[in-house]
């Protein structure tokens, strides 16, 4: 609509001056969350853009207006492509303030403003758009048409580039942060109005040095998830309020330099970098800071209490993941404006100060002392900490019972304490805790049954209290906790039947109860909560997933652990207690799994004593991965409502008393990852199609009347013993009469063999030599035919109906359990069609696993295209397929693995290996690209067209062989034809 009407200038005017004035809110107008204090002490003022809401077009726009309008907004239109009518904003003479952000935008920002009078410009905010390119900023930033802008922000683009020197004098306000900068650290030489710079999440590389020497009033600097290096950068002093250089590779110790800045310091973040040694005494002097994070350094030193305690204002004090050492002192109690805590995974030893809470007015509200050395008791004095919220003790070697005194704490949300050696009973004063979130009493000694009481903890969103020594029934009461996601009760002696009303739980995703003593009929009213779920209310806590390893002394499907504030390496003080293999793991953190009705996703009842049969209302469970009810008494056939469980991966109905056939309908458990369904009373034949043909023959033995495929096929007799011995005889009577016949057919063979591959000899030398003749004849120079020409010696004809061996085929879990659930951290790549994960299989081979996505079709061209041509020919100059996987939509390829990534990495050394080509070397990597092309091209019937040849698809193996990969997608040509039948992305190709 607004593409075709005019708009009146009452529509966008807010009637300011062009002189900016002051907001309603104090904060500039596109500026991010910041601290109040910023925004009263130094943040400039500038006119609102509140976003009118009125324009919604993906054309172009045609408006006009008054000479009086200062101020446009534009944010969240969905205004997208280029904006070809400029005018647009050439008849707006006054404009001050110009707002596009949160829309669609695609093209250069100088094909919307170039010659559109905006020369008076001072607010500029095109954030969160889809802008590229490395022109954008050099423009904006360098262009005297743009002299008179003060804010500017490109944050949440992809705009690479570099970073000019500034050529804006009156610039206050520049954010470049979220976008795809890739050079080293910009010079900021003219930066003396600058007070706001957040270049975060790029990858700025170097020292910074003094670049930004001259921006004496710079109060906020944000630098954080960059790669820079060297010492933390020298400031000028007298204005810096916010600096956050978190997440880099700053390194040496800590800098005094820092103390410097201390009169007007008020949050320090220099976490997760390379530092070493201690914190200065001079940062002492800092008595306006209230937020200092250290965590994930190398500091080794005694806890610094002496320094800390003169920082009187600090609110926030973050230590974790460092190497500090000695005890926490009862003195810290004189930090009484301390609300946060946190001194996690350090080396802290001794016990937990009795008098933290001392003082009347402490403010404490997080207390976070996991993964340390602390032994003795929990102090009872901790109910003093009237403030206290969450509270994490987990990882220590605390003894004694659990204090009744914590259910003093109306705030108190989070009470872990996972893997001490705790004992007692759980408090019933934890009945008073109305904003408990999270119970977490994994790995003590705690006896006596779960409290019913607990149910009056209506916020109750995990309860976890596996691996302890519980007695008791599972009281009925806790299906009155509506936000209960989470209930892990493995692993105890609990006993009684599995009460129905946990069905209640609309929020319980995820319920273990393995290893207990339970009886009686698994309830269908478990399930009644199916399709009722609302948005999960997870709370984003870190977690540690140990998959079980399959041997008889680790039960259940798996371990869900609290894993906040922990190293990855602590796992093994597990090992007592939960004899499991620790390579197992996966890491992240809990989300909800689906968007609007669901299920639980895992729900694990082995290992107990429950009778009857499954129970078919279990097929509604739409959203459940992991189902275990093995090692039960369970009988009766399996259902057929599992088939509708198609989210399903990892099914283990092992050692029941199972009877009948396997349900058809499993076959369209498109997910499924693992299945055991041995040691029960099945007959009848497994389904012969997916993904029941992946499996191992173990997952289905000792079944008595269970055939085909992995197992003996279905009336060979192997099961029924009556027949056995007649056909014996019978084989036995024909076998001199065979073994005759086979010798003298043998000796045919040979002498058939013998003569064709004597003819096949003469063929393929006379073919060899007209294929170099070739080559030689079309080399571009008579002075490189020594050099440059291709071997010889590559075998020719290859049909490509015929593998040289059968690639592996992998289960969907050996590729997720490889790359840890395909987590970031494995991730070495991604390409038009999937991500590339560097992976290590059971038998030790590391290989590249590339994941394909599904979006229209696309996955499965391509895999079936690759099926069809690198899987089956072998050639020293291509990357070889090994194996692969087909589960549901998922399709995943194995490569062997390429130790130097892609020649495009090397020659920009993208991976800092610092690799340098020499001519020789450049000259061997051609050499070995252009063979494996020429394979492609010539060797192979039908020929192969590469179609998308670059530096980015040529891998390099550990000698730096050159090995030419994603020709799945090529074209395959009838060698005898003009035509070729193109497969994949369009590109050119040369005319027949």
């Amino acid at each position: 609509m607004a593409s075709s009407e005019t708009l009146s200038s009452c529509f966008f005017s807010r009637t300011h001056s062009p002189t900016p004035t002051t907001s309603p809110t104090g904060s500039p107008p596109f500026l991010p969350a910041i601290s109040t204090a910023f925004l009263a002490t130094t943040s400039p003022e500038f006119p609102p853009l509140t976003s009118p809401t009125i324009i919604s077009t993906q054309t172009s726009l045609k408006f006009s207006c008054s000479g009086f309008l200062n101020s446009l907004d534009l944010a969240e239109n969905a205004i997208s492509g280029p904006v070809t009518d400029i005018s647009a904003f050439g008849v707006c003479p006054a404009l001050v303030s110009l707002n596009l952000s949160r829309n669609l935008m695609d093209p250069s920002v100088k094909e919307v403003a170039k010659g559109s009078g905006l020369s008076s410009l001072h607010v500029l905010d095109v954030s969160y758009n889809k802008i590229s390119g490395e022109n954008v900023a050099s423009w904006i930033l360098s262009d005297d048409e743009f002299s008179e802008l003060q804010q500017l922000s490109l944050k949440g683009n992809k705009v690479g580039g570099s970073v000019p020197e500034l050529n804006l004098k009156n610039l206050m306000y520049l954010d470049l942060s979220l976008n795809n900068f890739s050079t080293k650290f910009p010079t900021f030489r003219d930066c003396s109005n600058l007070q706001y710079l957040d270049l975060s999440s790029n990858k700025f590389f170097g020292d910074v040095g003094d670049s930004l020497s001259t921006c004496l009033k710079l109060s906020f600097l944000n630098l954080t998830s960059n790669k820079l290096t060297g010492p933390v950068p020298k400031l000028p002093s007298g204005s810096i309020q916010f600096l956050y250089l978190q997440e880099n590779y700053f390194q040496s110790i800590f800098p005094a330099s820092v103390s410097d800045l201390c009169t007007t310091l008020v949050e320090l973040d220099l976490s997760f970098n390379n530092l070493t040694g201690n914190l200065p005494q001079e940062l002492a002097s800092c008595s306006v800071l209230e937020v200092l994070d250290v965590s994930g350094n190398s500091f080794s030193c005694e806890f610094p209490i002496e320094t800390l305690l003169n920082l009187s204002n600090l609110k926030t004090l973050l230590m974790s993941f460092n190497g500090f050492l000695g005890s926490l002192p009862d003195s810290l109690s004189e930090l009484v404006n301390l609300e946060t805590l946190d001194v996690s995974s350090n080396n802290i030893s001794g016990s937990i100060p009795s008098g933290l809470c001392k003082d009347p007015k402490n403010s404490l509200k997080v207390l976070y002392l996991q993964n340390n050395i602390f032994t003795g008791l929990i102090p009872e004095s901790l109910s003093n900490c009237s403030h206290l919220e969450s509270l994490d003790l987990s990882f220590n070697y605390l003894t004694g019972a659990i204090p009744s005194s914590l259910g003093s704490l109306p705030k108190l949300r989070d009470v872990i304490m996972w893997l001490n050696q705790l004992h007692g009973e759980i408090p019933q004063e934890f009945m008073y805790l109305k904003s408990l979130e999270n119970l977490i009493l994994d790995f003590n000694d705690i006896t006596g049954s779960i409290p019913a009481s607990l149910s009056n903890c209506t916020n109750l969103n995990w309860i976890s209290l596996s691996n302890n020594e519980l007695i008791g029934e599972i009281p009925a009461s806790l299906g009155r906790l509506a936000n209960l996601a989470i209930l892990k009760l493995g692993n105890n002696s609990l006993s009684g039947s599995i009460p129905g009303e946990l069905g209640d739980c609309r929020s319980l995703i995820w319920l273990d109860l393995n290893s207990n003593f339970f009886t009686g009929t698994i309830p269908p009213a478990l399930f009644k909560q199916s399709g009722n779920i609302a948005v999960a209310l997870l709370t984003g806590k870190s977690y540690v997933y140990i998959k079980n390893d399959g041997s008889k002394q680790c039960h259940g499907a798996g371990n869900l652990l609290e894993f906040g504030g922990i190293r990855r390496e602590q796992l093994d003080r597990i090992s007592n207690r939960h004899p499991c293999n620790f390579t197992r793991v996966y890491r992240g953190t809990i989300q909800p799994t689906f968007n609007h009705n669901g299920s639980m996703i895992f729900l694990d009842l082995s290992h107990n004593k429950l009778d009857g049969s499954i129970p078919k209302e279990l097929g509604s469970m739409y959203y459940l991965s992991i189902l275990n009810l093995g090692h039960n008494d369970l009988s009766g056939p399996i259902p057929q409502e599992l088939g509708s469980l198609k989210n399903v991966a990892i099914l283990d109905l092992s050692y029941n008393r199972l009877n009948g056939t396997i349900p058809q309908s499993l076959t369209s458990l498109t997910l499924l990852g693992d299945i055991d369904i041995s040691n029960n009373n099945l007959s009848g034949m497994i389904p012969e199609s997916a993904p029941f043909d992946t499996f191992p023959d173990y997952r289905f033995q000792n079944n008595s009347g269970l055939c085909g495929y992995p197992l003996p096929s279905c009336g060979s007799g192997l099961n029924v013993g009556s027949n056995q011995h007649q056909r014996s005889n019978r084989r036995q009577a024909s076998l001199a009469g065979s073994v005759a016949m086979g010798l003298l057919f043998s000796l045919f063979c040979i002498f058939g063999l013998i003569i064709v591959a004597v003819e096949t000899k003469k063929r393929r030398k006379k073919k060899e030599a007209a294929l170099e003749a070739y080559m030689e004849n079309h080399s571009n120079s008579a002075t490189a035919h020594s050099v440059w020409k291709l071997s010889a010696r590559d075998a020719l004809s290859i049909n490509l109906a015929t593998f040289e061996k059968p690639l592996r085929k992998l289960t969907f879990a050996d590729l997720l359990e490889a790359t840890n659930g395909f987590h970031n951290d494995s991730l070495i790549g991604s390409g038009g069609f999937g991500d590339v994960y560097k992976a290590q299989l059971k038998d030790g081979s590391v290989v590249a696993i590339k994941k394909l996505i599904h979006i229209s079709g696309q996955g499965d061209r391509e895999f079936t295209a690759e099926m069809e041509t690198i899987g089956k020919i072998k050639h020293r100059n291509l990357v070889p397929l090994l194996g692969y996987c087909k589960v549901g939509e998922e399709r995943l390829l194995v490569y062997e693995y390429m130790k130097y990534g892609s020649l495009e990495d090397v020659l920009h050394d993208r991976k800092k290996t610092g690799i340098k080509l020499n001519w020789n070397a450049r000259r061997k990597i051609a050499i070995g690209a252009a063979r494996g092309l020429a394979f492609l091209h010539h060797n192979c019937i039908p020929h192969i067209i590469h179609r998308d040849m670059k530096s980015s698809n040529v891998l390099l193996d550990e000698n730096l062989e050159a090995r030419v990969s994603d020709f799945g997608m090529a074209n395959e040509c009838n060698g005898y034809s003009s035509k070729c039948q193109h497969i994949g992305r369009n590109s050119w190709i040369r005319p027949a």
